[in-house]
């Protein structure tokens, strides 16, 4: 069996051992890189690619956001999990927009962080009960779904999906996996594949986190 390779970034070295040891009782996960900042991260990295990167969002030195750019721009097909303490609604949506396959708090236990990396390597988007709050809120609050100038220069600002691309979208944002899609709305996986990527072009998005970020912000489900 093929291991998944995690690589992890935080600078409190108790957590991150715990971590470190934590994830070696996964049979298919593989820990091939330790850093304690973005910095060291990104410098290891030319060492050894991860599949997946669990990072920490506040580091000294270069922190979890400055790291995201860096890898996005780099390492576009690195998955990115951000690890954090902090639940606040204002850094979901902004880490998704920026490309973050999934949002964990800290105190998360063992088998949210398993299906978080399955879920990201599978269907590139780990969405949790939270988050899919969170982004719910925001579809309710009218004045965050207005687009920004910045925005707009992100996206494309008109999208006309049908309504099968509709269906597919809204299921993705709701957390469901390519699986559990296919099976609701009787379609193969790869079908449901396929309206994912169309959607992706329509939207102007790089990947199904941003795509599921613009599917809110833009109102569209």
């Amino acid at each position: 069996m093929k291991k998944i390779k995690i690589a992890l970034a935080d600078d409190h070295n108790l957590f991150r051992k715990g971590m470190a040891s934590v994830l070696s009782q996964v049979p298919d996960f593989e820990l091939v890189l330790e850093a304690s900042n973005g910095q060291e991260l990104i410098e290891k990295l030319t060492r050894r690619l991860p599949d997946v990167v669990l990072l920490d969002l506040e580091m000294p030195v270069m922190d979890g956001i400055a790291a995201t750019d860096y890898i996005r721009e780099n390492h576009p097909d690195i998955k990115i999990i951000m690890l954090t303490m902090h639940d606040e609604d204002r850094f979901v949506l902004h880490l998704l927009e920026k490309g973050v396959s999934g949002y964990v708090l800290k105190d998360a236990d063992l088998d949210e962080v398993e299906k978080a990396v399955h879920r990201v390597m599978d269907d590139g988007v780990y969405l949790n009960d939270f988050v899919s709050k969170v982004m719910h809120r925001k579809m309710t609050n009218k004045t965050t779904v207005i687009k920004t100038a910045a925005t707009a220069t992100l996206y494309n600002s008109k999208v006309l999906l049908s309504e099968r691309e509709k269906e597919v979208l809204k299921l993705i944002c709701e957390g469901m996996s390519t699986a559990e899609i296919s099976e609701k709305i009787f379609l193969s996986p790869r079908t449901v594949e396929g309206h994912r990527l169309r959607i992706l072009e329509k939207t102007g998005t790089k990947n199904t986190a941003g795509m599921v970020a613009y599917a809110f912000k833009n109102n569209l489900v």
